[in-house]
């Protein structure tokens, strides 16, 4: 049995390895089951392309990841897939979510929702077909996009399952564009340590997706996944891309202390994100010893009763506190803000901006909301899915959920960007990371938003 499991390649503006399908892949191969990986993003690479390759392979079946933003290509690709009569999967959180039209939209075999491990070693088991395995659905199961489903039983011990397939995904290719504006060296490699997020923020899919269901890899297990990609792959710094690194304080401090002992000697950085609420200064102190140069804090709104409104449970002086931290010993912090969440207006959104120049943050990111499918604003506000709307995600408003109109926060996002960047002093602190291509595509889209 040989299965192609596919990326394509949707507009982003980073470049990171698809550790979904190369953990599948690494699953698969696990319990003796063939796989090919043909990442189009990475190779800049369009449909048809990739359809010849894995026509090449002559596959059993295809599988491809779908993220929201990619959801046009994912369709465009499936189309090509099923006119050459071979099998295909969609998996990922945006079918997980809205299965009914994706199965629908692309004329897939079936969509796999949630964690795809598993269920996808049962089909492929069962030789395609869907009698009655957890998470996968076909068109002739679903009625309507209302229909209540279930998904697949995900794995608790993380250790169960290799490290991403990095033998197929080639790590040392992932150039260009990394995740977050700065890094020190190249190549580098993306690793995550843990799935789920304890936390319940409405405008984020996390919690629909893995339930708030934290599970976490041993800390050896990660180590070994370092190693390997240091002294196989050549990777220089390694980026984290967990919800939340630092969630569990006695588990992340042996990380740290095991990547001490083990002479890591690598920079590396959070660039998902860390919760304020879990920052104290002996943590922020083990990180620097251990290598850390930069992590990033979700902040969302300066302003409390906004965050109070997406249930952030966190409070403006355990944000400041973190970033002072950082900036204690000398790491670099980033923030991220949202625009146009329940409650923003002229002056919350004024309120960001001016919090972000005061601060001691050097990267700032000012994102206006996208209702992502999942998430808990998704629900109440019954959103509708348009695939005809995407093109601006993150940099158009879709959904005015106050009494703004778009250009108030087109104007805003605008004037946060110009107001924190154009200073001196981050243009100064800035200066020794900038690099060729992850500015040139930062100013894109600055240019963008403009």
């Amino acid at each position: 049995m040989k299965i192609v499991l596919i990326r394509t390649n949707a507009p982003a503006l980073q470049l990171v390895p698809p550790l979904g399908i190369g953990y599948i892949s690494a699953y698969l191969n696990k319990h003796s089951v063939e796989t090919v990986i043909i990442d189009g993003l990475r190779d800049n690479i369009d449909n048809e392309t990739i359809l010849g390759l894995a026509l090449k392979e002559k596959p059993d079946a295809v599988g491809i990841t779908c993220l929201t933003a990619a959801y046009n290509e994912v369709i465009d690709m499936a189309h090509l897939i099923k006119n050459n009569n071979i099998k295909c999967i969609i998996g990922g959180v945006h079918p997980s979510f809205i299965p009914f039209q994706t199965l629908k939209d692309s004329k897939a075999d079936f969509v796999i929702c949630g964690e795809g491990e598993k269920s996808f070693l049962q089909l492929v088991r069962n030789n395609f077909i869907n009698d009655g395995i957890k998470g996968v659905y076909s068109i002739d199961n679903l009625k309507d996009e209302r229909q209540k489903i279930d998904f697949s039983d995900p794995l608790e011990d993380l250790d169960e399952i290799p490290v991403p397939d990095w033998k197929k995904i080639m790590p040392y290719k992932y150039e260009g564009r990394p995740a977050g504006l700065i890094y020190k060296k190249t190549p580098i490699g993306y690793v995550m340590t843990s799935r789920g997020c304890a936390s319940n923020c409405t405008f984020c899919a996390s919690p629909g997706f893995y339930k708030r269901n934290v599970r976490f890899r041993s800390v050896e297990n990660v180590i070994d996944e370092i190693l390997e990609l240091r002294d196989n792959y050549g990777i220089k710094e390694i980026k984290f891309i967990d919800d939340n690194l630092v969630l569990d304080k006695k588990r992340a401090m042996k990380l740290f202390d095991l990547m001490i002992e083990n002479k890591i000697n690598m920079p590396w950085g959070c660039t998902s994100g860390l919760r304020a609420n879990n920052v104290d200064e002996e943590i922020v102190a083990k990180m620097k010893e251990a290598g850390c140069y930069n992590f990033n804090i979700g902040i969302e709104s300066a302003n409390p009763q906004i965050l109070l409104n997406v249930n952030k449970q966190e409070t403006i002086e355990q944000i400041t506190n973190a970033i002072n931290l950082a900036d204690k010993y000398k790491i670099v912090c980033g923030g991220f803000f949202v625009f146009d969440l329940p409650g923003e207006t002229k002056e919350t959104m004024l309120e960001s901006i001016n919090y972000a120049k005061k601060s001691k943050l050097t990267l700032a990111t000012f994102n206006i909301l996208d209702i992502l499918p999942g998430s808990k604003l998704w629900e109440d506000l019954d959103y509708k899915f348009d695939r005809n709307d995407l093109q601006y995600s993150y940099s158009q408003p879709r959904c005015l959920l106050g009494n703004l109109n778009k250009d108030d926060i087109t104007k805003a996002q605008k004037k946060a960007f110009m107001a924190f960047y154009l200073r001196p002093k981050i243009i100064f602190k800035l200066l020794k990371f900038i690099k060729k291509e992850p500015v040139k595509y930062f100013f894109k889209r600055i240019l963008k938003i403009v």
